[in-house]
């Protein structure tokens, strides 16, 4: 999810997007233990895109 696209959410949003992205992120972590990725570089981007978020709900709130 690209910095523009979190700005236009609501706070509402940006926060159901945020646990939606953790849930995914632990999800993908546990696969990447078990198996490894095709692209665990998928890993990387989502770690950021929740900091994104995160930054983002502080700023709003």
């Amino acid at each position: 999810m690209k910095k523009a696209d979190i700005k236009n959410l609501s706070a509402e949003e940006v926060q159901a997007q945020l646990a939606d992205a953790k849930v995914q992120f632990s999800k993908m972590k546990l696969a990447h233990k078990i198996s490894p990725l095709e692209n665990p570089i998928q890993i990387r981007d989502l770690r950021k895109t929740i900091a994104r978020l995160n930054t983002e709900l502080t700023n709003k709130q």
